[in-house]
């Protein structure tokens, strides 16, 4: 089951019968059992298989988060003690800005690390759904660590620069360490590349687009401070450059102000798509088609009338929603059988839990195009 979410592996809904095998491309069998037989445990059918999007593991290895972050972090360690040597030896404002922002960035990446590993964690009686949502907690602390860290640090430091004396030094080194740094930013930023292509691919996004609106903090965090990275040496080569060629101070300050609120920027649209995922978050419409279309594809499910997808961690969601089951049958088999339906979604690794009920008469059928605001219970 889909959900645009790396995280920890998915709890699977206990059933009267055996675990709910893998997702896979089996049919199930129609479920006729009496009250002493439990329901089929089938897999899921191909067809419901194939909508799923490439990310929507539940964190089931496809993602590369871990290895994206890696990669950040040990590049912006280099990067941040070179940038502050160049820093001392130069006497330059957007050296200095530099330098706090790769060493925000570096201790981010801490902050990334916690996230996909806490986020990993399995579920427990305390709590039911996972620890999921933990990534945003640690994303978002790695959000305000560049807000405070770098924005507002190179910012300050620019505007005591437009008010100092003349500095200087040797600008050969930083033009060195900037082209060092240009390049190990680029290295990291097309990992996250990497890493986004074939998901927004599977989601029919660009990857720009992907990286915003995916559920994976860890993936838009690195991708954005990278960014953020490599217009960053360009400002401040700018803002060196400038200050060399005609000696006046101030334009190496502006290059640290804009640095400034550069990162500003970034780390507030950051903070902004960690709260919303925090307080829930609808799935995508392409995920809640492709749930329902898996649903539908059950031969025991005739109809749904109801269906919320919740996500509750990166690459995890909770799914509800009213069935109608074909056949009439005692009470009891109902239960059976809708107890072995909900084992059948849960045994996607992106389907933390599922809870299903029984659909009245009268409610309207779902289809596949239904978009979600179409639907008050889906909201």
């Amino acid at each position: 089951m889909p959900a645009d979410t790396d995280g920890a592996p998915a709890a699977t809904q206990p059933t009267p019968a055996s675990p709910a095998a893998p997702a896979a491309s089996a049919e199930c069998e129609p479920a006729t059992e009496s009250l002493t037989t439990p329901p089929a445990t089938a897999e899921l059918p191909s067809e419901a298989q194939d909508a799923i999007p490439l990310q929507q593991d539940g964190g089931g290895g496809k993602s590369e988060s871990g290895l994206t972050v890696a990669v950040a972090f040990v590049a912006n360690l280099v990067i941040a003690i070179a940038k502050t040597g160049a820093a001392l030896l130069t006497g330059s404002a957007s050296m200095v800005a530099e330098a706090a922002h790769s060493w925000a960035d570096t201790g981010n990446e801490v902050f990334l690390v916690m996230a996909n590993r806490r986020s990993r964690r399995p579920p427990e009686p305390g709590h039911p759904l996972g620890f999921g949502r933990e990534a945003y907690v640690w994303a978002l602390f790695a959000a305000m660590g560049l807000f405070v860290a770098g924005g507002a640090v190179s910012i300050t430091h620019g505007v005591q620069e437009l008010f100092a004396g003349e500095s200087g030094g040797d600008y050969l080194i930083g033009y060195i360490v900037l082209a060092v740094s240009f390049l190990l930013e680029g290295t990291s930023f097309l990992q996250s590349v990497r890493q986004a292509r074939p998901e927004a691919a599977s989601m029919n996004r660009d990857v720009l687009e992907h990286v915003v609106e995916t559920s994976d903090p860890t993936l838009r965090a690195v991708f954005a401070e990278d960014s953020a990275a490599l217009a960053g040496v360009v400002i401040a080569a700018l803002g060196l450059a400038l200050h060399q060629i005609t000696g006046v101070a101030a334009f190496d300050a502006l290059g640290s102000i804009l640095v400034g609120l550069l990162l500003g920027v970034v780390a507030t649209v950051l903070i902004s798509h960690n709260r919303r995922f925090l307080v829930g978050q609808e799935a995508d419409p392409q995920v809640r088609a492709a749930t329902l279309r898996a649903l539908l594809a059950l031969p025991e499910v005739d109809r749904v009338t109801r269906l919320r997808l919740e996500v509750v961690g990166p690459r995890m969601i909770t799914v509800v929603g009213d069935v109608d089951l074909i056949g009439d049958d005692i009470e009891p088999n109902v239960a059976l059988r809708l107890r072995g339906v909900e084992a059948k979604l849960s045994a996607s690794p992106a389907v933390v839990d599922a809870v299903l009920s029984l659909s009245a008469p009268d409610e309207p059928s779902l289809t596949p195009d239904d978009a979600p605001a179409a639907t008050p219970a889906t909201s």
